[in-house]
């Protein structure tokens, strides 16, 4: 079963690459439609869909499949990695022209998606497009991400944790507030008796058992 997070390799421009070419078909004459796949297929439908579209000779109607992915930060083992996790698990986009102008189903379109290996098929039995409002929205929070990983940030207000780094190590506290953006966590501890506010990085603080 395919893993919905992949680490990031440096050098690799596939997302990039990937986002333009959407931005490039949201201007395309078809329209993005949402379509389910089985759990873990996502990628492996994507790569079926952009192979076949030409052999089968459908690009025509078919434009470009996407699987919205974000970085999100992680630490394990005390080291920090980013890796690309899918934003949609389940579910791939697809711009196509699913419709005549008579709003009929083009056959072939129907057939060609829902025979690629990994897909279940589209939502409802008269699948419909996504807004513009809703693709624009898609592909900015993928421009957003280019900019900078999202730190995966698994603490909640309140909730004590001890600081295991820094200057502060050792010390206890409560989250006070947290900046998902930055990755840092602000802190009510307890220095020389007194309780004072400490802002640190989100993997400097361990849960406090």
């Amino acid at each position: 079963m395919e893993s919905n997070t992949e680490t990031i390799e440096s050098g690799s421009s596939n997302e990039m690459s990937d986002l333009e070419a959407a931005a490039e078909e949201q201007q395309a004459s078809g329209d993005w439609y949402v379509v389910q796949t089985l759990s873990g297929q996502e990628m492996k439908a994507q790569e079926s869909i952009e192979r076949r579209r030409v052999l089968e000779e459908v690009d025509d109607v078919v434009f470009k499949s996407l699987v919205p992915m974000e970085k999100v930060t992680e630490i394990k083992q005390g080291k920090k990695t980013t890796v690309n996790k899918k934003i949609y698990p389940g579910y791939i986009l697809i711009n196509m022209t699913l419709h005549d102008e008579q709003r009929n189903i083009h056959e072939r379109v129907w057939n060609f998606i829902n025979d690629t290996l990994g897909i279940i098929g589209f939502i409802g039995k008269n699948p419909q497009p996504l807004s513009d409002e809703e693709v624009t929205e898609i592909l900015a929070q993928l421009e957003r991400d280019e900019e900078a990983a999202r730190p995966k940030i698994n603490y909640e207000i309140g909730e004590a944790v001890k600081i295991k780094d820094g200057p502060f190590q050792s010390c206890e506290g409560k989250i006070e507030e947290i900046d998902p953006h930055r990755g840092r966590l602000k802190l009510s501890v307890s220095i020389f008796g007194r309780s004072a506010p400490v802002e640190v990085e989100y993997w400097q603080v361990e849960r406090d058992e």
